[in-house]
């Protein structure tokens, strides 16, 4: 149960720091609300996911759980050394 609750904050995070900057763009909305409000509908649909998942047998799997929160981003690249 804290490792699902960390990966909402974790979710929230990611999804409010995307939107700060751009924020500052649309006039009339500060920063930290766009990023609330960000946040709030990530981990809204998150969550929608994961009732999805339990109405249908009234359990959640591994694998329905990662899917819930796939968010497709690509990893950074491993950095390679040069031997000398």
């Amino acid at each position: 149960m804290i490792h699902l609750i960390k990966r909402i904050l974790a979710t929230f995070a990611y999804s409010a720091m995307a939107v700060i900057g751009s924020a500052s763009i649309i006039g009339g909305i500060e920063p930290w609300q766009a990023a609330l409000l960000a946040g709030v509908a990530s981990c809204a649909q998150v969550i929608e996911k994961l009732a999805r998942a339990y109405a249908d047998d009234g359990k959640i799997t591994q694998e329905e759980l990662n899917a819930a929160f796939d968010v497709k981003s690509k990893k950074a690249p491993a950095v390679r050394r040069k031997e000398d």
